[in-house]
């Protein structure tokens, strides 16, 4: 597709429309995209902008953990097209090079009657060509990285990003299905940001200070707080030093 006004729109339509899980939607550009918390997601041609639609049996709180397994896919995908560069894991699902955001994803979905979920569509925005200049905080994109691909800039483009993102997407799926979330626990935590170093964190109306420690095996958050108490956040913002 050419302009859309979000992949995610798209792929709810189809949804429930009944397509099946699996459809993919790709566009070159969004006219009102959007990120977490309602968020505008600035769209101009020359990134990557996708949503795909899923079927995923479990709770809520069990298909909330495709936000982790999409920054796994991610990250492997950008090692795979530009070995020099390092992302980063940042809860709940921020990937970042040096420190500075490099996508946004989104999932959104429809409860099924009886508990469960209908269907999910995870969106995914990626910045190939270019970065938001005034998102209030420290954005990059692959080219201003220098991910160049094989043969020069124009070869990084959202298409060969999307060939090597796919399969990664799938690979993860399959793990997230058939092991559950132990796994992607696992992979999510080696390339962490700011593991083991002291965390702002956003609750609401509620911030505190404390010190990253681990994900539990739902996905949430564990701080350290400054008297040795763990604490478990399901939902919220954090925030790192920035060196």
């Amino acid at each position: 597709m050419d302009t859309v006004t979000s992949t995610n729109d798209v792929a709810k339509d189809k949804a429930r429309s009944g397509a099946r899980p699996g459809t993919l939607i790709v566009a070159e550009q969004q006219n009102a995209g959007r990120g977490r918390m309602g968020r505008e997601w600035t769209s101009k041609p020359g990134n990557l902008y996708m949503s795909l639609l899923l079927r995923p049996q479990g709770t809520a709180g069990d298909v909330a953990q495709i936000s982790f397994l999409a920054a796994l896919a991610l990250s492997d995908a950008i090692v795979l097209i530009a070995p020099d560069l390092k992302p980063q894991h940042k809860w709940p699902n921020d990937v970042l090079i040096e420190g500075a955001k490099l996508s946004g994803i989104l999932l959104e979905s429809s409860a099924r009657v009886g508990g469960g979920v209908e269907w999910l569509v995870l969106g995914l925005g990626v910045n190939v060509a270019h970065h938001p200049t005034d998102a209030g905080q420290a954005t990059t994109s692959l080219h201003a990285l220098g991910a160049t691909g094989d043969q020069g800039a124009s070869n990084c483009t959202p298409q060969t990003l999307l060939a090597v993102l796919a399969p990664r997407l799938l690979y993860w799926l399959s793990e997230w299905q058939e092991h559950g979330f132990a796994p992607l626990r696992q992979a999510w935590l080696k390339r962490a940001k700011g593991l083991n170093g002291p965390i702002r964190v956003r609750v609401g109306k509620e911030e505190f200070t404390g010190t990253f420690r681990d994900l539990d095996g739902n996905g949430n958050l564990i701080v350290e707080l400054p008297g040795g108490t763990m604490r478990s956040i399901a939902a919220g913002e954090i925030f790192l030093p920035q060196n």
